[in-house]
């Protein structure tokens, strides 16, 4: 087929025009392309809240824009994470939480309607949540053997405080009395502050607290630190075995941890670009000096978050039964 000169002028045009909207179209949808909301489930000034803030600050520098933090606190996390699964899924919404509201709560709140198995989309671990399972300095026993011969031997007599049902260490002070066979009588408060009054000044035998609220506690001579209750030992804390090295705790683990999710249905090339710029910027010596210093260790990266997620809620499911943990108890 023969073209005129005009037809040939008129169908190179229109080709060239057909690729400049195409590019043109194509930088439009490029993500980011707006500024990203960030939901932190919880008040400013908390553990969550600083390392929302961090990943925030990651992803403005890694992905060249603006992300704004809305702090949406309630019912333990589950208002801010329910806000963020009824969001749209287009990673302009997302969810920078906790194990409580992402793994726990599910079993314990009749007020969660989402799965976080299956209604939000996993993009990364960000950071861990060490704890450490401590006695108050009443309590006569400086090591787990002491512990377990006390606490067996006077069942019922002995109690541990938790900051709220439901909470990461309210499961793990559980896992504890589940995997030794020991029985003590969980004590819930509305909050660390009142817990650790308690336990400081001897009113209140065992908990689970952080290792920056610990030390001064331990400083002070209040309380002694039994063990954490990772699967290895804290970094930053060597001479502490983990409860797991105690025989009658083997494969003992369960701390809490922050992540960063999205709602269900997230395209994976977004959930890709997302997990690039937090895996960069945790690689980040100052982001991490910055987590370690605040006592919520970065994320390794090699770990799944959505095995992380399904393996911690097989664990409180087994809990709950356990312990007949309800909102009442």
């Amino acid at each position: 087929m023969n073209l005129s000169p005009a037809a040939l002028s008129r169908r190179t045009l229109f080709a060239c025009t057909a690729a400049l909207l195409g590019g043109a179209l194509h930088a439009q949808t490029a993500y980011p392309n707006k500024p990203i909301r960030i939901v932190v489930p919880y008040a400013p000034g908390g553990s969550v809240d600083m390392v929302g803030r961090v990943i925030g600050d990651i992803l403005a520098k890694q992905l060249g824009t603006t992300v704004v933090i809305e702090n949406l606190p309630g019912a333990a996390g589950v208002v801010g994470a329910q806000r963020v699964v009824s969001s749209k899924p287009d990673g302009y919404t997302l969810l920078a939480g906790s194990s409580n509201e992402m793994a726990g709560t599910k079993f314990v709140n009749a007020a969660q309607k989402y799965d976080p198995a299956v209604d939000l989309t996993p993009i990364a671990l960000t950071a861990s949540a060490p704890s450490l399972w401590v006695a108050g300095a009443h309590v006569p026993v400086k090591n787990m053997d002491e512990f377990i011969k006390l606490v067996k031997a006077n069942p019922g007599k002995y109690s541990y405080g938790s900051p709220g049902i439901g909470s990461t260490p309210h499961f793990s002070g559980e896992l504890i009395k589940k995997t030794a066979g020991v029985h003590l009588v969980h004590i819930p408060y509305k909050g660390s502050p009142a817990m650790t009054g308690d336990l400081g000044g001897g009113n209140l035998d065992f908990a689970i607290l952080s290792p920056m609220a610990s030390a001064p506690l331990v400083q002070s001579g209040k309380i002694k630190i039994l063990g954490a209750t990772t699967a290895e030992r804290i970094s930053s804390l060597k001479n502490v075995p983990a409860l797991a090295e105690h025989p009658a705790l083997k494969g003992y683990a369960l701390s809490g941890w922050f992540a960063l999710a999205a709602p269900k249905g997230l395209p994976a090339d977004i959930v890709a670009s997302l997990q690039k710029a937090v895996q960069a910027g945790l690689a980040d010596p100052a982001i991490r000096q910055r987590l370690e210093a605040a006592g919520t260790p970065p994320a390794t990266g090699t770990e799944s978050l959505a095995q992380v997620i399904r393996t911690d809620m097989g664990k409180y499911a087994e809990l709950v039964k356990f312990a007949n943990i309800t909102l009442d108890n």
